[in-house]
């Protein structure tokens, strides 16, 4: 398994190198049902005596579970997710739509925000119960290899934009990830241009999906609205099914929903989704 990554904080000389660590620990966590002192030490490069401190800490406060000698995420995390969460306006207005767009497809429907240079799923509804979804809310993806992501990214400030690319890179995820500069600024481009985002199997080699953004009243996306599922059944339905018009649909009905709660503080309601 790789090294968990965390985002490279932007000021070094102000961070305290044993909270990185622990969070380093819990990212471990976060990919394994559970893991023994040894496991974590391996995959950090840490000394044991150092993994089990960490752990030993984050035991005693609530965060990790102590299990016949291994450890595990504790619930705790689940209520602050669900807490951080409950507080996005966006989540409230998007709960419907997201439902609806996800049974009139009938694949899984998402909606995505961008923190810290990443993509962060808030909410992802099937409406097949035995449908797998192999990314879960929360999990955090790049931006420049999905479908949500490149449609935030075309609707972003090129300042910020520039940025977020300077700072993550853009790493190749699988062989159809565009990690050419030029290539993905001729694709924002395009996507500006017809307000629909596609990746066409660049962050899971097996999937494709279909964004619109949700924007501001200044043009600014501070969202994205999505459909993924299988590619071979993504590309049969596309034959018979216009994504674009009900993604972009969904998106304009999630944004008056979120304006009707104050969300962009404006009673603008004819700018566009």
């Amino acid at each position: 398994m790789d090294k968990p990554e965390l985002p490279t904080p932007v000021d070094q000389s102000e961070t305290a190198k044993t909270t990185l660590t622990s969070f380093r620990v819990i990212e471990v966590l976060k990919d394994q049902e559970s893991a023994g002192v040894s496991e974590i030490a391996h995959e950090l490069d840490i000394a044991k005596g150092t993994a089990h401190k960490h752990l030993n800490t984050l035991s005693q406060v609530g965060y990790v579970v102590k299990e016949d000698r291994k450890y595990r995420l504790s619930l705790s995390f689940l209520g602050l997710g669900t807490s951080t969460r409950n507080y996005l306006p966006i989540y409230d207005a998007a709960k419907r739509p997201l439902e609806r767009l996800a049974d009139a497809t009938g694949e899984i429907a998402s909606v995505m925000i961008a923190e810290r240079g990443h993509g962060i799923y808030v909410l992802r509804v099937s409406s097949d119960e035995q449908q797998s979804v192999d990314i879960l809310e929360g999990e955090r993806v790049p931006l420049h290899a999905t479908a949500g992501g490149k449609a935030i990214l075309a609707y972003l400030p090129e300042k910020e934009r520039e940025y977020i690319i300077d700072r993550n890179g853009l790493p190749e995820i699988t062989e159809n990830t565009i990690t050419d500069r030029s290539a993905l600024a001729d694709e924002l481009q395009r996507i500006h241009g017809r307000r629909t985002a596609y990746d066409r199997s660049e962050f899971r080699s097996d999937s494709q999906c279909v964004a619109s953004p949700i924007t501001d009243q200044d043009g600014r996306a501070v969202a994205a609205v999505s459909v993924s599922g299988p590619a071979e059944r993504m590309n049969e339905k596309s034959s018979t099914m216009d994504f674009a018009s009900i993604i972009g649909s969904t998106a304009s009905s999630i944004r008056n929903n979120v304006r009707s709660n104050r969300f962009y503080n404006s009673t603008d309601v004819n700018s566009s989704s």
